[in-house]
Order: structure tokens, then sequence, then C-alpha cells
């Protein structure tokens, strides 16, 4: 049986397609990098600054309740 790659067309056809696939896969991950950096990042950005201050005011709401369940003096 002889190997389908012992052939030099094969091969240089199969490495000619292995290239090809190769810069495809530079192109389209240079694609997917730009999307994320242009509309993903600016959302979690946006995203997480809202949520760190809902979280701010939750802890500050939180803190206002213990002020007033905790006085010295109070009953526990």
């Amino acid at each position: 049986m002889v190997c389908a790659m012992s052939n030099p067309d094969r091969w240089q056809e199969w490495e000619q397609k292995a290239r090809h696939a190769g810069a495809q896969i530079e192109e389209d991950l240079r694609d997917i990098v730009g999307y994320i950096n242009e509309e993903v990042v600016p959302e979690v950005r946006i995203q997480g600054s809202r949520a760190l201050r809902i979280a701010a005011e939750k802890l500050r709401e939180l803190a206002e309740h213990l002020d007033k369940h905790n006085r010295p003096g109070d009953p526990k």
C-alpha cells in the first residue's frame, strides 16, 4: 500500500490547503479579538460599574441598618 503523502503533488496540495486554512484561522481570530475589544469589553465595563454602584448602595443600606440596630446600650 502506498501512502498518499508519498506523492509530491498530493503533499504540495495538502500543504497549500493547510497554509490556507491557517491563514483563514488567523484572520478569523483577528476579527474575533476586534469584536471582543470593540463590542464586548465596553459593555462589560458599563455593566461592571453599574453592578459595583448597586452593590455599594446595598452595602450602604446594610451599614445604616446595622448602625440603627446595634447602638451602644441597646439590648441585643
